[in-house]
């Protein structure tokens, strides 16, 4: 038993992990409005992490401010159709 917890607290101190698609991915950790986010991105791909808990009701905003941060960050430009995921983490393409 006290192995697994172990292994539970070692796992969750690693923090943001990517996929697997992006484990060679530039890695930028960010604040924004009071929350902390992960992004990942490569020449063609992004991926957006929240950390942290979200209430009810703030989802659709997350979600917003996760778009918005793509842009400033990779400098590239998401492409909206392919993105996926939801409030804790979206991903898509993006053209540079």
């Amino acid at each position: 038993m006290r192995a697994h917890l172990l292994l539970f607290v070692l796992l969750a101190a690693c923090g943001a992990q990517p996929a697997p698609e992006m484990f060679w991915a530039e890695r930028v950790d960010l604040t924004q409005d009071g929350r902390d986010y992960t992004v990942f991105y490569t020449d063609n791909r992004v991926e957006v992490i929240r950390h942290g808990w979200a209430g009810r009701g703030e989802h659709q905003a997350i979600r917003a401010a996760m778009i918005d941060m793509i842009e400033p960050v990779t400098g590239c430009t998401l492409v909206p159709s392919t993105l996926t995921g939801d409030s804790g983490e979206m991903r898509g393409s993006i053209t540079c």
